[in-house]
Formats: C-alpha cells, sequence, structure tokens
C-alpha cells in the first residue's frame, strides 16, 4: 500500500511552478537538460519575440515579482467543514468559505481549474480607509491565523492603507495581482471576471487586468450610477458613479443581450401599417470615411439623393436589395431613405457601458434590501445591489452547471442575487463566495446586533434572503438550491503536511495516528477532496462496515475509512460497495495507523480482488 508523506502531491494544493513548467517541457522539449530548463536554447527558439532591452512598455511596481511568486507557491492548508453554520449540507451545490481569499484560491486550483462561468468580485477601493490585506510571505496562513486572532497577536495584520504610507498603491496592487493571477485560473474558457472599483484605482485595475488577461480579452469599461441625490459639498464634483471591469478568459466568450423592456420598445411604432409589425428608423450613414459607399440613389419618381460624406451604410446592391424587401423606405418628399429596424427581429437589447441607477439599483437600494432582511438596521455599510449583480450575471450565456465565484463576498449580494435570478427562471447556478472574517468595529450597529464578524453578516444574509425567496415562491422553492456548505480556511489536519514545522521528519512518525487531535473524520475527507481535486459538493454516502465508519464520495468513485482496528473484512465491505455502485474508477484512502501489517496486506489483496488498485494510506 504506498503511504502519502509529506512531499507527495495530495499534501499541498496545486503547484502552479511545476505545472508551468511541465507544460513548457511538452511545447519545447529541447529546452531540457538533465530535468532542468535550458533558458539560453528557450530565448534562441523564441528569438524576437524575446524583449532584450532596457526600455519598453511594462506596468511594474514594488513587490510584483514577490506578489507573483507567492501566486505559484502551493498551500498547505486545508477548509474543515463546518456543518453547523450551514444550510441543507447534504443537498446543496452552493459553497460559504470563511478565510483569506489568497489561501483559499490556492487551495481551489484543484478542485475548480476552469470550471467557474463567472467571476464577481467588490473589493477594497483603497480609499485609505477600508483595509488592504498585508501578506506575509513567509508564511501566509500562519499571518491568516494572526489577522484572525487564532494564534499570538505578532507579525502582519489586516490594516487600513493610509495615503501616508510610501507604498500606498503598491500595497493594494500586490493584494489584487496574487489574488486576481489564481482566478483567472479557475475561469472556463468562456468565462467572463467583472471587477468593481472607483476613481482611486481603476487605470491600475484595468492594467493588472490587460496583464493578466491579455489586452484583447479587455471586454467592457461599466460605469454604473451608484446614487442619485447630489452630495453637495461645495468646491468638488458630487461623485456618482463607480466602474464594473469586464475581462473575458478568451475569446470563446459569448455575450448575452439584456431583456427588453416596455421602456426600450416605447420608440417603436407602425404608421404605416407594415404587416412586419413595429418598428424604429435606423442609421443609414457611414460612421468612417468609404469612398467605394458614395454615391447617389435614385427614387422611383427619378429624383436623387445625395450620399452622406463617409458614403452610405452598405453596397449599392444591398441597398438595392432592402429597397425591394421593405426594409428601405423613401420619405414622403423623396429627399432621404430611412431605414426600418424591425422590433420583432430582436432577440433581446445590447448591452450599454453606462447602467442608470433605476434600472441596476442605487447603493441606497443596496441598503434598503439589507434593511429589509436585517429588520429596519442595515449591518453593512457598502453593499451593492442585487439588480446590478443580477444583470452582470444575466450577461452570460449560461448553463444548469454554471458556477459564479466571489472571493471578496462581503454581505454576500452575490449569493442573493444568483438564488433571486434562479428563482425567476428556475436555473440552478451555483455560488462560492470567500470572505475574511474581518471583526465589526465594536462601535457599529452590526457588532450591537451580534455580528463579531463580516462572514458572520454573509452568512446570515443568505439564509434570510433564501427563506424569504421561499416564502415568495413557494412551489418553485421545492427545486431551488437555498442552501450552502460552510468551510473554514485552517492549518492542515494531517501532522507533518503543514509545511510549518522545523522538524517534519521528526513530526510525521512522532505517533502512529498522524491526524491531529481535536480534528474529525470528515475534517480528513474534505482535505483529501481538494488535494484530490474533487469537488467539495460530491454527493457522499456514510455506512458502518463491520462497525468502522466508510465514506463513500462521488458514488463510488472513492472510498475513504479513517477508522482504527480496520479489518479484511472492512475491505470486504467496500468492495462489495464498490460493486453495487459500479463506478468507472475506484480509489481507496486508508489511515496508515489504521491497521497492523498483517491486515494491512490482506485488505489490500481484498481490494484487488474487486478491482481495486489504486490503495493509499495518510
Amino acid at each position: 500500500m504506498e503511504q502519502i508523506k509529506q512531499d507527495n502531491d495530495l499534501t499541498k494544493s496545486l503547484d502552479i511552478v511545476n505545472e508551468n513548467i511541465a507544460r513548457l517541457k511538452e511545447l519545447f522539449p529541447e529546452v531540457v537538460t538533465e530535468g532542468k530548463i535550458d533558458f539560453k536554447v528557450l530565448q534562441d527558439i523564441l528569438g524576437n519575440e524575446i524583449e532584450e532591452g532596457e526600455e519598453y512598455y511594462r506596468f511594474t511596481w514594488a513587490g510584483k515579482a514577490q506578489a507573483r511568486r507567492e501566486a505559484h507557491k502551493p498551500s498547505t492548508g486545508t477548509l474543515r467543514p463546518v456543518k453547523d453554520e450551514s444550510v441543507n449540507w447534504d443537498t446543496t451545490q452552493n459553497l460559504y468559505i470563511e478565510g483569506d481569499n489568497l489561501e483559499v484560491l490556492k487551495l481551489l486550483q484543484k478542485s475548480y481549474a476552469g470550471k467557474v462561468k463567472m467571476i464577481y468580485i467588490d473589493p477594497p477601493y483603497n480609499t485609505g480607509k477600508d483595509f488592504v490585506y498585508k501578506d506575509n510571505y513567509k508564511d501566509n496562513l500562519k499571518n491568516y491565523q494572526q489577522v484572525t486572532g487564532q494564534v499570538d497577536d505578532e507579525g502582519n495584520k489586516l490594516t487600513t492603507n493610509s495615503e501616508s504610507d510610501g507604498r500606498y498603491h503598491s500595497n493594494w496592487l500586490n493584494m489584487m495581482y496574487s489574488r486576481i493571477l489564481l482566478a483567472k485560473n479557475l475561469l472556463k474558457d468562456d468565462g467572463i471576471i467583472f471587477m468593481s472599483i472607483d476613481d482611486n484605482e481603476v487605470n491600475n485595475l484595468q492594467k493588472i487586468g490587460v496583464e493578466i488577461f491579455g489586452e484583447e480579452n479587455f471586454v467592457a469599461n461599466i460605469i454604473w450610477q451608484h446614487s442619485i441625490q447630489p452630495k453637495g459639498y461645495s468646491g468638488k464634483f458630487s461623485v456618482h458613479h463607480n466602474y464594473t471591469l469586464c475581462f473575458q478568459k478568451s475569446s470563446t466568450f459569448e455575450l448575452n443581450s439584456l431583456e427588453r423592456t416596455e421602456e426600450h420598445n416605447k420608440s417603436y411604432s407602425n404608421p404605416d401599417n407594415d404587416p412586419k409589425g413595429l418598428w424604429r428608423s435606423g442609421d443609414v450613414r457611414n460612421a468612417l470615411y468609404r469612398p467605394n459607399l458614395i454615391y447617389d440613389i435614385i427614387t422611383p419618381s427619378g429624383k436623387i439623393i445625395k450620399p452622406y460624406k463617409n458614403g452610405w451604410r452598405w453596397s449599392k446592391e444591398t441597398v438595392k436589395s432592402k429597397i425591394e424587401s421593405g426594409e428601405i423606405i423613401f420619405s414622403e418628399d423623396e429627399t432621404r431613405i430611412i431605414r426600418k429596424i424591425y422590433l420583432s427581429t430582436l432577440d433581446g437589447r445590447t448591452p450599454e457601458t453606462i447602467w442608470f441607477g433605476k434600472d441596476s439599483g442605487t447603493t441606497r437600494d443596496a441598503s434598503n434590501e439589507l434593511k429589509e432582511l436585517f429588520n429596519g438596521t442595515p449591518p453593512f455599510d457598502t453593499p451593492k445591489p442585487t439588480n446590478l449583480i443580477k444583470k452582470l450575471i444575466e450577461l452570460n450565456i449560461y448553463s444548469p452547471d454554471d458556477i459564479i465565484l466571489d472571493f471578496f463576498a462581503g454581505s454576500s449580494t452575490t449569493a442573493d442575487s444568483t438564488m433571486q435570478l434562479n428563482s425567476l427562471n428556475s436555473s440552478s447556478r451555483k455560488f462560492i463566495l470567500v470572505q475574511l472574517p474581518e471583526k465589526t468595529d465594536e462601535k457599529s450597529d452590526a457588532y450591537k446586533a451580534g455580528f463579531k464578524t463580516i462572514a458572520e453578516i454573509g452568512k446570515e444574509r443568505i439564509r434570510r434572503a433564501a427563506k424569504k425567496i421561499a416564502q415568495e415562491n413557494l412551489e418553485k422553492a421545492k427545486d431551488l438550491d437555498l442552501g450552502f456548505k460552510v468551510f473554514k480556511l485552517d492549518n492542515s489536519n494531517i501532522k507533518g503536511w503543514d509545511g510549518n514545522s522545523d522538524n517534519l521528519q521528526e513530526n510525521l512518525f512522532d505517533a502512529q495516528d498522524n491526524i491531529k487531535t481535536g480534528r474529525t473524520e470528515e475534517d480528513v475527507l474534505y482535505e483529501i477532496l481538494l488535494k484530490y481535486g474533487l469537488d467539495l459538493t460530491l454527493p457522499i454516502e456514510e455506512k458502518l462496515i463491520q462497525g468502522k465508519k466508510v465514506f463513500s464520495v462521488g458514488y463510488g468513485a472513492l472510498f475513504i475509512c479513517l477508522a482504527d482496528g480496520i479489518t479484511s473484512k472492512v475491505a470486504e465491505g467496500i468492495g462489495a460497495w464498490k460493486e453495487a455502485l459500479k463506478p468507472e474508477v475506484c480509489r481507496v484512502i486508508f489511515k496508515d495507523s489504521g491497521f497492523g501489517d498483517v491486515e494491512k496486506t490482506n485488505s489490500v489483496q481484498t481490494l484487488k480482488r474487486f478491482g481495486i488498485n489504486e490503495i493509499k494510506s495518510i
């Protein structure tokens, strides 16, 4: 039986550096010399594509290289299940993860790479008042525990990023860069990321997006009117907008049309009783100068209509065809042509880059939504309105398996919006939310109401929003996923897997039991799923076999038994269970100290008789 050692792939999150090196070796095998990359050979192959000059266009800042390295460094942490804070644990496909999003994004790399359809984030805007994650690149997991008060208060902390700080923009950029690098890996090829921001960092955030996703994958910068009432500060502009930057993962992304309303259709009429129905006039001019499209149009009575300065929109042959079909008509005095755009031919409404508050909601609307859910006292100061997030979601062509990720979850507007949309069109989009358990101000209404952290607010909002949706959609609610599984970031459940100890080898064998005190079998189960790259919402069935708890993951794709005193009878029971489920592939994991050498050998042979050859122990 193969034992999982502390340097095994199962003991850490995806090693992105080694993954990329493997791809490089596959693309250019000639650059490999004794297992290493010969950079000079690579330079020869790439030739003129290598930038060797000292002066060239680039975007850089203090700490950028270190932030990039941190994004590529595997995490040795884990996510521990918290069932008593969850809703519908056994059936839900939604996740709420409490922890530092940098470490969480690393841990999700194996299980969710290329699976997320849409990412929305509303990060700190770097106004000098909001918090910035000051990462400790030596040990970010320990830094997270310091921030959340899990260990002694020393080292880097979560602090406000004051403009007096000499690296005001650099601190913020370092925080964002590594996280967006990791987030890109999670997107499907036809996925998209939306990032809300204000004037303080919009230019820098767009430059980060261009560097990570490529200039060709910039989709739009949506300007959102977040407030309507003037703020009335003398001598200053009253700021009424934020931005939402959009980047696609690749050109395979398809932008969906938005739903039309009566307001959008009011300019359509049918004054000439056209059998094709309501229409409005459209532009017939060319936006650019096109000399080949400059020609006269002859009317039925022989009048001449001169072209516009830049020319017509179409060729002479196309205009003739459109006149014959009735799409182009002449004005009564025959001095101009009129193009008809029929309402019946329109599939939704083309998205625009300016979104008004009356359509997309305002910050006041967002606050009122929280007031309604929290009995008149909103526990969060800067929520986004659900109409804004729902509109962003609707821009995506979606399938039932689509996942929406928000790793700056705040008050959980993204979860609320997703559930609302699912209830409207009976779809089943899933959400993954990540939020640092940032402490609330002890003088705030939120703290007085019992919410000690932002994460507590977010989880309670999902519970209350789900209850409201269920009450308003009694029939539909039966088929809606209104639950969520809660996980919390922590160090590994397995001794030696942390990477934090100075005596790893000694700690690995300091006891027969390698599972830490206070950790449950479920804790270890979900860590194994993460390290194997399995979805955290896979169906899990639990059985007692010979009095020992055995988990079946994904209908028999993986069996896990972490009990003591295992015998070959337990292995035989697993084999019979596997035969009943008939999975395409089957793996088994035991706790190494769970049985003696003789029983271990017998158990392995028993499992092999049932066609199970991948057997590991921790």
